[in-house]
């Protein structure tokens, strides 16, 4: 990759979500605006580090979950910035041959991108430097092509993404062109900034520091995020908290609300 022209596209003035999130995980990749935007998100949602935090520990356990179910491929959209246990890794620590594609837009993303591309002999790992809100780029990229065998089953990861497209963008249609694209016994795994626990004043409030940030953000309740599973088998324990999705041991777990995320797992039949 032409690493000039990439750093010529970083635009340091405008926050972005990738680098915001690297912010809230104690990571060192990002700029005075980013740190700005989320410090504003903050003050509206205090624990919003926990949040990212949990939300890194779901993907942990769903991707070792998916491997130990026997899926090997995996397209993980919005992937981020690198850090500890990447899918690649929590995957191919399991199943050496699993193969990995992430997706990201953000020019640091790129800058890092040989992180992810750090692939076990037995697998494969790409990274593409695409957009969610263009599924058709990203579905016929050679990139992907080459990696996935979009006959056999895939995991598409949208893990802490879709909460960035509003509805003005046609979420539910951009996650349908995704899903519809792979083969029967894909599965689809999301989470989702949530506003199940917020009274009016609250949501208003959010909305409002949101606004401040400079990232279009869009919570959505419990039965708005269900709906981007419709026709597809949850699996056990179907919506919940990222919280409270299959963890490993019993642990003492803040309120649901100092999270406010939602996850869920499901079968694509």
């Amino acid at each position: 990759m032409d690493s000039e022209s990439t750093a010529a596209r970083i635009d340091v003035t405008k926050p972005h979500p990738a680098r915001r999130y690297d912010y809230w995980l104690g990571g060192n990749d990002n700029y005075p605006a980013d740190r700005e935007s989320a410090d504003a998100v903050a003050e509206a949602f205090p624990t919003v580090r926990l949040a990212a935090l949990e939300n890194r520990n779901f993907l942990r356990r769903a991707v070792g979950y998916l491997a130990e179910a026997g899926i090997r491929q995996f397209l993980d959209i919005g992937a981020g910035l690198p850090t500890a246990g990447n899918v690649h890794e929590i995957a191919q620590g399991i199943a050496p041959e699993s193969r990995i594609v992430y997706v990201d837009n953000d020019p640091i993303v790129l800058m890092h991108a040989n992180t992810l591309l750090n692939s076990s002999p037995e697998g494969a790992t790409a990274y593409l430097d695409a957009d969610l809100r263009d599924p058709e780029r990203i579905l016929t990229h050679p990139e992907l092509t080459r990696v996935l065998d979009l006959n056999k089953p895939v995991a598409l990861m949208l893990v802490a993404i879709m909460h960035f497209i509003t509805d003005d963008k046609g979420p539910y249609d951009l996650v349908r062109q995704l899903c519809d694209a792979l083969p029967s016994g894909s599965y689809l795994v999301m989470t989702h900034a949530t506003s199940d626990h917020l009274t009016a004043e609250d949501l208003a409030e959010t909305k409002e520091a949101n606004q401040r940030s400079g990232v279009p953000f869009q919570l959505r309740s419990t039965a708005e995020f269900t709906r981007f599973f419709t026709g597809y088998e949850l699996v056990s324990p179907g919506i919940t908290s990222v919280m409270t999705w299959r963890p490993e041991t019993w642990r003492a777990h803040p309120r649901a609300e100092a999270v406010s995320m939602l996850c869920g797992m499901a079968r694509i039949p």
